[in-house]
């Protein structure tokens, strides 16, 4: 049976699909930039090479500094968009992406979720220093 948008309308499942696929990968970005520095600083303490990768310590940068800049300036997250205009305005029908969704998704004013990822992007450019990124010698 076709998804249900907001208006009660059903939603043909081709268009509900993918933006299950986005908001899945939207998740794990999430996971990459939060798990990279929760894993840069248990790999800088127990020796991991690995988390001294310039390749993922400057992509690991790159996405909380973007994601950092777009609240600062007020932009909605673009995969957010892209998944509302896939969804034509229905929920997550899925199971998956039900849970993706809300575990992805919480309710509190904008400025909370700008100040968390402003200090995560400073934590993150702090730890490039702290623990530099190495390029190995071959």
């Amino acid at each position: 049976m076709p998804a249900r948008g907001a208006s009660g309308s059903r939603i043909p499942r081709d268009r509900v699909h993918p933006a299950d696929a986005l908001l899945v990968l939207h998740f794990a970005i999430v996971v990459f930039i939060v798990g990279g520095l929760l894993l840069t600083w248990a790999g800088a303490a127990l020796g991991w090479g690995w988390v001294r990768s310039p390749w993922f310590r400057y992509l690991h940068l790159g996405a909380i500094a973007f994601v950092a800049l777009e609240a600062l300036i007020g932009m909605v997250c673009p995969l957010t968009e892209w998944e509302d205009a896939l969804r034509g305005g229905a929920r997550a029908d899925s199971f998956v992406g039900r849970w993706v969704q809300r575990l992805l998704y919480y309710r509190a004013p904008e400025w909370v979720f700008t100040t968390l990822y402003a200090a995560w992007a400073a934590a993150t450019l702090l730890t490039l220093r702290l623990v530099p990124p190495r390029t190995s010698k071959s």
